[in-house]
């Protein structure tokens, strides 16, 4: 009987890319979802577009009502809604249940969502299909072409591997490497994926040096340094505009909002950056000292010389070649421009786009076209959740849910800002339990935030941009984010373990952006009074 113990090399990282991870099988619940998720969908879409609201008008006697009024109800519905926005809801629904249940694939639901929206008349053919041109679709792909030249030349390896060997001297110390081997990643690539993909070889070699093995084999610290990292990952991302996409979209609907008045780099940095790095220490301690404490064992290496190997694979690397150097060049001349934004005025996604085409030129730059893995299949779910920003925008459909909601309720002018700022970041930070893109939760309570600010006549930034600040939170399950699904594949913890982290860091995180309102928010101009008006 062949021993694959011992032909499993844990220390080689090769074991660990991310085409050589096995394929998790969906637990039984997830089997049902993906099961009912298709049903579901199209039930839910017929009962909305065809008898939501207003079908009881087919029973009214016209005699009754006017034959022009009974018209008007057909067309128009009840709370401003029309035929076109029932017909947005339908599909705005019915693609979420889609997305959350994983029935069909989610580059499958977006590009139905698309059509769907052409044939039902919620939007023309040129704005459904041009949000593939959008400007932060743009900047996905031209970041996964940075990101793949710090791959190529292997510049993000050797800062990860040379940080951990220079500092990792114990477990405290590799937790808090990898922190700020995150924040420096996370200003440079927009693509969490990409980063969870760069460092995971990297702590799955760390994990086993320090006896975490996956499976039967785990314990406290594989468990604190994964999920540290899938937490890592996201929330460093928070600290950057250029973070991710959903960020820069976030930054575009608050820029609309403002007349056109762009949401520079600079003003999310001061805004957001002191907020990450915060969260990111509570996430280390609330994790080692309360959820996942280590035994003093777990605490040592586990493998004699395990760190050694390491070393040994920095060493492989050789003297860093001049293809890095340049590399370090292209990176560090994008953040400059980037950070002077208002200096110079170009935007981040042109900036993007020189950065880009110097990295491709041929003999200047240091990436080929060939070499560029662009995940297509990621920017297609991304178009779709853009063009179902179009539909919701174009339709007035956010304002439309706002205002019946607000007055269902009750709500009126004399109701305290609290109350809202409260309920709206709770929305953001909670939605993450259902929603997996960060795009779709952007393009959705973004609006909303604005909308509610604008009805109630508070300063638009007061309550979207602490919401905006809230959009990287998806870690607390498997299916929460593309990077939560890369890494519980690594099998080092369980879905209870990544729920009870994850969903205490949610409440954490609301605690925290409630007091940043009520702070530095306020010191910044954001929350003029504050959120409770205690200082």
């Amino acid at each position: 009987m062949v021993d694959t113990e011992k032909e499993f090399d844990v220390l080689d990282m090769n074991n660990y890319k991310v085409e050589k991870l096995p394929q998790k099988e969906k637990t039984g619940f997830e089997k049902y979802m993906a099961i009912v998720g298709a049903p579901l969908a199209i039930i839910v879409f017929i009962l909305i577009y065809f008898y939501s609201d207003i079908s009881f008008l087919n029973n009214i006697n016209p005699d009754l009502l006017g034959k022009t009024a009974l018209k008007r109800f057909h067309e128009v519905g009840s709370a401003g809604f029309s035929r076109i926005n029932y017909a947005m809801l339908a599909i705005a629904v019915s693609s979420i249940i889609l997305w959350i249940t994983e029935a069909i694939p989610n580059y499958l639901t977006s590009l139905i969502l698309i059509v769907a929206m052409v044939l039902t008349g919620v939007t023309s053919e040129i704005d459904a299909y041009h949000q593939l041109g959008h400007p932060v679709m743009w900047l996905n792909i031209l970041s996964f072409v940075l990101a793949s030249m710090l791959v190529k030349t292997q510049i993000a390896k050797r800062f990860a591997l040379w940080f951990i060997v220079r500092f990792g001297k114990n477990a405290t110390w590799i937790f808090f490497s990898f922190m700020i081997i995150n924040i420096v990643l996370s200003a440079f690539i927009s693509a969490t994926t990409a980063k969870a993909a760069i460092l995971l070889p990297i702590f799955m070699v760390v994990a086993a040096v320090y006896g975490a093995r996956g499976g039967d084999k785990r314990n406290n610290f594989g468990r604190n340094l994964v999920l540290q990292n899938l937490f890592q990952i996201n929330v460093s991302a928070g600290g950057f505009i250029t973070g991710s996409g959903a960020n820069l979209l976030a930054g575009s609907l608050m820029a609309g909002a403002l007349g056109g008045q762009a949401f520079s780099y600079q003003k999310w940095l001061f805004a957001a950056f002191p907020l990450a790095v915060i969260l990111l220490l509570l996430g280390w301690v609330i994790s080692v000292k309360f959820i996942f404490p280590m035994k003093p064992e777990e605490k040592e290496p586990q493998i004699e010389g395990g760190m050694e190997r390491l070393k040994e694979e920095l060493h492989k690397l050789g003297p860093i070649s001049f293809q890095e150097i340049k590399a370090i060049i292209i990176f560090v001349a994008v953040l400059a421009l980037w950070a002077t934004d208002t200096l110079h005025g170009i935007s981040q996604t042109a900036v993007a786009f020189l950065g880009a085409v110097v990295a491709l030129t041929p003999k200047i730059g240091v990436v080929k076209w060939n070499d560029v893995d662009i995940p297509w299949h990621l920017l297609m779910f991304s178009a779709g959740a853009y063009t179902l920003g179009a539909g919701l925008s174009a339709t007035d459909l956010a304002m439309l849910s706002v205002n019946s909601f607000y007055d269902g309720l009750g709500f009126s002018a004399n109701t305290p800002f609290w109350v809202f700022y409260v309920f709206l970041t709770g929305c953001m930070l909670f939605s993450a339990l259902i929603f997996q893109s960060k795009t779709m939760r952007a393009l959705i309570f973004i609006p909303i935030a604005i909308g509610t600010a604008q009805k109630f006549g508070y300063p638009v930034l007061s309550l979207t941009l602490p919401v905006a600040l809230l959009i990287e939170h998806v870690y607390a399950l498997p299916f929460n984010s593309k990077p939560a699904a890369l890494l519980y594949v690594t099998d080092q913890y369980s879905w209870s373990d990544t729920a009870k982290y994850g969903i205490t860091m949610l409440f954490v995180a609301w605690i925290v952006i409630i007091v940043w309102g009520e702070t530095w928010l306020r010191l910044l101009g954001y929350t003029p009074n504050g959120v409770f008006g205690l200082f």
